[in-house]
């Protein structure tokens, strides 16, 4: 029978914690993990295969590794990199700030990774995401729809929260999601949102609601100094998503194929049927005025950043 394998590359604060859910979740037979620090990923193995011999624990295979440990991979998580340092006045620092060091780490990872397979697919939550997400799908020759990033997935979640805290329903009962650049360009989109069918009781305030999901994550970060529970439970879904050919539909980074007027020339988060293929198609939904002149807004922002590190169309030609 064959196994099904999971990689993790970068077992840091966000890394560790898709270890964990990727664990309990039952569906790899074997999970290896790679950090940079080699005794980190030796020691999150070594504590995980303890955790085997405990009752509700499957007894998955884990262990450290390198690149070559891709070959075989049927999805790879990449969280490597440094994530964005919590302020100490409060405030919201710009995850593009991380760009350049990670567009350089993102290179590399991606080096490796293709000496040895371009059949996995790859799912990033590497900061800025988009940009990094660019960077991974056309600098590299890595087959369409293999490679995106977890988006506005947990963008996504946090409107619902908010939106559910509203009215104090369960999130699970409403429907709705953020587009655009998983960063401060991030936009709702309320002309789709409904609870349980139902659109909102009174109209709520578009842009009031699109800072307060902006501003909780800064929340999360200055208050406990990263954010990793969500953006792994989202990364996790995913893959189980692409494990068992689900064709779920959730707002994913990738670079669009003439959806909205962008043609190759940008990455950002539109909801997506994810399967076996990765990304199997890439939904063109209808916004309305606010919410187009919002994607439009997000992808400046982002080309912005691509520009900053050297990727985009124009560098990829050169």
């Amino acid at each position: 029978m064959r196994k099904t394998k999971l990689v993790v590359a970068g077992v840091g604060h966000v890394g560790s914690y898709v270890l964990a859910n990727a664990m309990k979740l039952g569906l790899f037979s074997e999970i290896a993990v790679l950090d940079k620090k080699e005794g980190v990923a030796f020691g999150e193995a070594l504590d995980w295969r303890h955790a085997t011999a405990l009752t509700y624990m499957p007894n998955t295979s884990v262990k450290a590794g390198d690149y070559s440990e891709c070959a075989d991979a049927d999805v790879i998580i990449c969280a490597a990199g440094p994530s964005v340092i919590p302020s100490e006045k409060d405030e919201m620092p710009d995850r593009s700030g991380l760009a350049r060091t990670n567009a350089a780490v993102v290179r590399e990872v991606m080096a490796g990774i293709t000496k040895y397979t371009k059949e996995a697919v790859i799912i990033f939550i590497t900061n800025p995401l988009d940009t990094i997400v660019y960077i991974a799908e056309n600098e590299f020759g890595y087959p369409k729809g293999r490679i995106f990033g977890t988006g506005t997935m947990l963008d996504s979640a946090r409107l619902r929260q908010i939106v559910a805290e509203n009215y104090g329903i369960d999130p699970k009962s409403v429907t709705g999601y953020m587009m655009g650049e998983h960063g401060f360009t991030a936009f709702p989109v309320f002309s789709r949102l409904n609870v349980q069918g139902f659109r909102e009781k009174e109209p709520l305030d578009r842009e009031t609601f699109r800072q307060k999901v902006v501003k909780t994550a800064f929340d999360v970060l200055n208050g406990k100094g990263w954010t990793n529970a969500g953006v792994a439970e989202a990364a996790v879904t995913l893959a189980k998503a692409v494990m068992l050919d689900e064709k779920s539909i959730y707002p994913v980074s990738a670079t669009l194929h003439g959806q909205y007027g962008y043609n190759g020339d940008v990455a950002l988060s539109i909801p997506s049927v994810i399967g076996r293929g990765g990304i199997e198609q890439q939904l063109e939904i209808e916004l309305d005025e606010q919410e187009t002149s919002w994607l439009h807004e997000s992808a400046k922002s982002i080309q912005h950043t691509m520009a900053s590190v050297k990727t985009g169309k124009s560098y990829i030609r050169a």
